[in-house]
């Protein structure tokens, strides 16, 4: 599923940066692209973040 369509960014895209290291949804950005043009996918990218560190909290 595309998370930034202006970028057409993936979910699965987003979640290979975060197991590359990114902590934020600025870092996501500069890595994919998503979140630089109309910014309608922060939010997006900032859930799957968040579950990402809860996930890691739990493991």
């Amino acid at each position: 599923m595309y998370v930034c369509v202006c970028r057409a960014v993936t979910e699965s895209e987003v979640h290979d940066c975060i197991s590359a290291g990114a902590k934020s949804a600025r870092q996501v950005r500069d890595a994919t692209g998503a979140g630089g043009d109309c910014a309608s996918c922060v939010r997006k990218i900032c859930a799957i973040l968040k579950r990402s560190e809860e996930l890691m909290a739990t493991a």
